[in-house]
């Protein structure tokens, strides 16, 4: 199917905690030291949400920076999804929240539950729409993430890498020939069990029983998700480009998932890259699951990071394992004066 126009991203936006933690506070709680930290994922500091927030009013902040770049007006916004595995509840969905947070009265909402790949296939989901439905003027694409709520700050395995926030994206139509090109997915599910979060889950109620520490909180396998994100996240990449035409080595830009800075410096000397290529905040952030691909490029759009007309991948890998990659022919029209 061809089509006479094409979805791209005009605005960005994210919302970061108020509270740091830096490795040498976390350090308390563990039998290593900031160093080691450093030296194993690239991770200084992280953010923390405090106890009164709220992961709708996270997405919400991020959405509202991203339509006023964008010069959208929330009433124009017919599609909200949020990408998500720590809403305010377990249902209604946040995306619900979130459309009465910011004034969106005609947008369908829901949330997208595909963990730290949660953006990049919300972007895909949310443009295939527009595509198909000229009812769709605007979508609101936003990953949110409250990590530490369930995170044991006693626990190596999650506590050095894991941080809160929210990251947003606005999509509008474009010229032709702009935005989104094409998409590529793959899931792994052999190593289904390696990272999760069991508890509350209809196989791990939480009514009738007291708190337990090994179901109740996130568990994560290191080693299982590095060799997963080596191993398909390239492959992903490829396919996606091959999908839209280019040559892989066309890539002018690329951001990813932040989950270690170390596993980003691997992927993309693997590809053949140079780290100039692409943008990294894991360092500062820590890992925001589905909100860090969205922080990333709002960050590296205030930056000045990306050029109107580069070819861009977005690309990240989530727990189940599934990966996700897209390529774009950049594209940010002037925002919209009302």
């Amino acid at each position: 199917m061809t089509f006479d126009f094409g979805v791209t991203i005009a605005g960005v936006g994210h919302h970061l905690p108020s509270q740091v933690e830096d490795n040498e506070t976390l350090c308390r709680n563990l039998e290593v030291t900031p160093e080691w930290i450093l030296e194993k994922t690239g991770i200084k500091r992280r953010y923390l949400a405090l106890p009164e927030d709220s992961a709708s009013d996270y997405a919400a902040n991020a959405a509202k920076r991203a339509l006023e770049q964008a010069g959208i007006p929330a009433s124009e916004v017919d599609l909200i999804v949020v990408c998500t595995f720590s809403g305010d509840y377990i249902f209604p969905p946040v995306s619900a929240k979130v459309q009465m947070l910011i004034g969106a009265p005609h947008a369908q909402i829901f949330d997208l539950q595909a963990n730290c790949a949660g953006f990049v296939t919300g972007l895909t989901t949310a443009s295939d729409r527009m595509r198909v439905d000229p009812d769709v003027r605007h979508a609101l694409v936003i990953g949110v993430e409250m990590n530490s709520r369930y995170i044991d700050r006693s626990d190596v395995n999650s506590s050095i890498y894991m941080s809160d926030g929210a990251g947003a994206a606005v999509l509008s139509r474009s010229p032709k020939g702009t935005g989104i090109m094409n998409s590529a997915f793959f899931t792994d599910s052999s190593n289904f069990e390696a990272v999760r979060m069991r508890g509350g889950g209809s196989s791990f109620p939480i009514m009738g029983r007291n708190f337990q520490p090994e179901s109740d909180t996130m568990e994560m396998n290191g080693i299982a998700t590095w060799k997963q994100a080596i191993t398909h996240l390239p492959g992903v990449i490829r396919k996606a480009c091959a999908k839209s035409g280019v040559d892989p080595k066309e890539v002018e830009y690329l951001v990813f998932h932040q989950a270690n800075f170390k596993m980003i410096e691997y992927i993309v000397k693997k590809m053949g890259y140079g780290m100039e290529r692409t943008f990294t905040n894991v360092e500062e952030v820590g890992n925001t699951g589905a909100a860090s691909v969205g922080i990333a490029l709002s960050e590296a759009v205030a930056k000045g990071c990306i050029k109107d007309g580069q070819l861009v991948v977005l690309a990240a890998v989530g727990a189940g394992f599934n990966f996700g990659a897209s390529v774009w022919r950049w594209h940010m029209p002037a925002k919209r004066e009302a």
